[in-house]
């Protein structure tokens, strides 16, 4: 596969389009997480999955092709905006996606993956890839699932996520071609975990403001932004700058791509909407017990956002972030006695860890800035702020 020019020098800018298209996934995040919000078991929990992947996939689809092509024009932005309509349809049929609306969720996501083959059909050897299983594979897949009982259809649509989360790594030869622009990329994914992000503000603040606001629900919604903050703070101010740098400097941009940002930012993107369909059981009625299925949401879904950067880095640059997998491995490990706690001491309490984190990493990043700089060389390479923490 190869691709229609080759990247300039100047930085690729993320257009006005592209920001109107993400409006849309806001609406789809929330409705996953209402998904979730009533059906806290494994079933429930494989359910989300099966229907955000589908999503998150239209918007990689999406990314990826605003990134290697020119889109500032009038066939790819009203491209970008159809393909904005397939997921809002599909973030409507979200609710009932297991009931009557499964094929409207089929179709939609269908419908987007067409739009994205045809504004890539130029380009040599598009149907071998990932545009080419979305339209001939995952989609139809998810159209007769929508046809199907619940158990099959649930099955049917976990082998459609699979073909599409697996087609990058089968087809990672033909896709060597493929040039990337390097800033774009990252940019793009930021923005996405930035309104999952946002999600966990609505969780917050959708509950507490049906709520009495006593002492106790104020300071269970501060202990919630604590969190949310917290997890913002562990990507923008220590791996963003980090990620584009390896991205930059990578011998292959391709694998960093498929590595950090698509699968690494969905296993992000996770766990940021289980942490947020666990504020929603949390603030509203702080002294209440959660019951194991809010606390392994809230507790988990932070477990798995820590791990994923101790796999993040790992790929960038083969170093181990060790504090973020401990504080992982405290987090998973105080859930099963956070069963029976409050809701107000669960929330506070990981309040504090994630603040603890973040004091540590800083001082870390301040020591190692500290450290005198090696013996200049010809071309010194360039280090990003805040370090590859």
């Amino acid at each position: 596969m190869s691709t229609t020019g080759e990247p300039g020098s100047e930085e690729k800018r993320v257009t006005w389009a592209e920001l109107y298209f993400d409006l849309v996934f806001v609406f789809a995040i929330t409705q996953v997480s209402g998904l979730l919000h009533h059906h806290h078991d494994w079933t429930g929990v494989a359910r989300a999955l099966v229907v955000f992947v589908p999503v998150y996939w239209c918007w990689v689809g999406t990314t990826v092709q605003a990134n290697i092509r020119d889109v500032d024009n009038l066939r790819d932005r009203l491209g970008i905006l159809l393909v904005g309509l397939a997921g809002l349809f599909m973030a409507l049929a979200v609710p009932d996606a297991f009931g009557g609306r499964g094929v409207l969720l089929g179709a939609a996501y269908w419908l987007g993956r067409v739009v994205l083959l045809i504004l890539m059909i130029r380009i040599t050897g598009i149907w071998h890839g990932p545009y080419g299983a979305g339209v001939l594979v995952s989609g139809p897949l998810l159209v007769v699932g929508g046809l199907l009982p619940d158990g099959p259809r649930l099955a049917l649509w976990a082998v459609a996520a699979l073909c599409d989360l697996s087609v990058p790594l089968v087809f990672r030869r033909r896709l060597a071609a493929v040039a990337y622009h390097p800033a774009h990329m990252p940019e793009r994914f930021a923005t996405f975990l930035l309104v999952a992000l946002g999600e966990s503000i609505v969780g917050i603040g959708a509950t507490a403001a049906r709520a009495r606001l006593d002492a106790a629900e104020l300071t269970a919604v501060a202990a919630a932004f604590t969190i949310s903050a917290g997890l913002w703070w562990q990507y923008f101010v220590y791996a963003a700058d980090a990620m584009r740098h390896a991205v930059v400097i990578a011998d292959s941009r391709r694998d960093v791509i498929r590595r950090i940002f698509q699968y690494g930012h969905l296993a992000l993107v996770a766990g940021v909407i289980g942490v947020a369909v666990g504020f929603g059981e949390t603030v509203a009625d702080p002294w209440r017990a959660l019951g194991p299925g809010a606390v392994a949401l809230l507790y988990g879904g932070c477990g798995l956002y820590l791990l994923t950067f101790g796999y993040t880095r790992w790929m960038m640059f083969r170093k181990v972030a060790t504090t973020r997998l401990i504080a992982a491995a405290v987090v998973l490990a105080l859930l099963p006695a956070m069963v029976r706690l409050p809701a107000l001491a669960v929330l506070v309490t990981l309040a504090v860890l994630l603040v603890a984190l973040n004091v540590v990493e800083h001082f870390r990043v301040e020591r190692a800035a500290a450290v005198p700089p090696a013996p200049p060389t010809p071309a010194p390479a360039e280090r990003p702020v805040g370090g590859p923490v």
